[in-house]
């Protein structure tokens, strides 16, 4: 991949995730990143294919993070939690960039719905990751749910507390 390229996507998601998609113009996309709006479209289509290449890369990194916390011969629900706390406090509290587009981009009859059904997706592959990984249904959605929660609630309260509530929920849960 082209360094610009890359540092498009790394200041894109940067800015999307601080400030949401629809506040966030082209214009301020080139300018802190330092590259020529030519350029930008030489990669990509459009802002709204910008933002689905962004949230590509986002999951794929996240469930990279789950994927490395899983005893390949045990699934851990609570080492799930942990590896999920993780991530938001290297990416930020700012709630799920994934529902923030959902929102964002259904919002009207014009919605662009690759935007919407990939974010959409994103909750049903996490979904089907725990179960793959062991979980029963009912157990699968339990997690999202926690996690969703957790995401939700790191926004507002301290990250550690947060982190200590999944952690004891978890536990209940899945002990």
């Amino acid at each position: 991949m082209s360094k610009k390229r890359e540092l498009l996507l790394e200041k894109s998601e940067s800015l999307f995730d601080k400030h949401g998609f629809h506040t966030v113009g082209l214009k301020q996309i080139i300018e802190e990143s330092g590259i020529a709006l030519m350029t930008l479209y030489n990669h990509f289509d459009s802002k709204e294919s910008l933002i689905l290449e962004v949230l590509k890369r986002r999951e794929a990194r996240y469930f990279h993070s789950l994927d490395c916390s899983i005893d390949r011969n045990n699934l851990s629900a609570l080492a799930l939690s942990d590896a999920h706390m993780d991530w938001i406090r290297s990416n930020g509290s700012n709630g799920c960039m994934f529902l923030r587009a959902k929102e964002e981009y259904s919002i009207n009859e014009s919605a662009n719905m690759e935007i919407v059904g990939f974010a959409e997706q994103h909750k049903n592959r996490l979904m089907k990751t725990f179960h793959e990984k062991g979980l029963n249904k009912k157990e699968a959605l339990r997690l999202v749910l926690l996690f969703e929660g957790a995401t939700a609630l790191a926004e507002v309260f301290e990250v550690e507390t947060v982190a200590e509530e999944l952690a004891y929920s978890v536990k209940k849960l899945f002990s």
